[in-house]
């Protein structure tokens, strides 16, 4: 701290006492140095937009529509087996063509390959499906 001692024609013989500042504004600006240089360090030079997780479990209505992707690639609708890519196209265009949309429920088996998730998801955006979701288990808790 120091001391601040008034001039002579001061009237009161009290001193005066005030802050140094200093050592605060010498700290301030080690503290803006060490952050200028930091910052650029932690931040990463891609941005992108990452989605949110939602832990509250999806529902599936009545009139969801479950493509179902084995993991040799096969496409399921519902539990019927599609014989081919073309056929699952000419049931998205027919859903498609409904006044209320219903959503489109993908499960992917956890080891097959993005192919054939791919191909639906292609599929579903050729028809005009407005609304796919991906089926997930939880995590368990272990």
């Amino acid at each position: 701290m120091a001391l601040l001692i008034p001039p002579d024609d001061a009237q009161d013989d009290a001193l005066l006492a005030g802050i140094n500042t200093t050592p605060l504004v010498d700290v301030m600006l080690v503290l803006l140095i060490i952050f200028l240089i930091t910052i650029p360090v932690v931040t990463s030079s891609v941005m992108l937009s990452l989605p949110n997780e939602r832990i509250a479990a999806s529902q599936t209505r009545p009139d969801s529509i479950i493509i179902s992707v084995d993991r040799q690639g096969q496409l399921f609708w519902f539990d019927v087996r599609l014989p081919n890519a073309d056929a699952l196209a000419r049931r998205l265009s027919d859903v498609a063509a409904r006044v209320q949309q219903p959503e489109v429920q993908i499960r992917g088996d956890r080891q097959a390959s993005f192919e054939g998730v791919g191909r639906v998801l292609a599929a579903c955006q050729r028809a005009g499906i407005a609304k796919v979701s991906f089926i997930t288990e939880p995590a368990s808790l272990q």
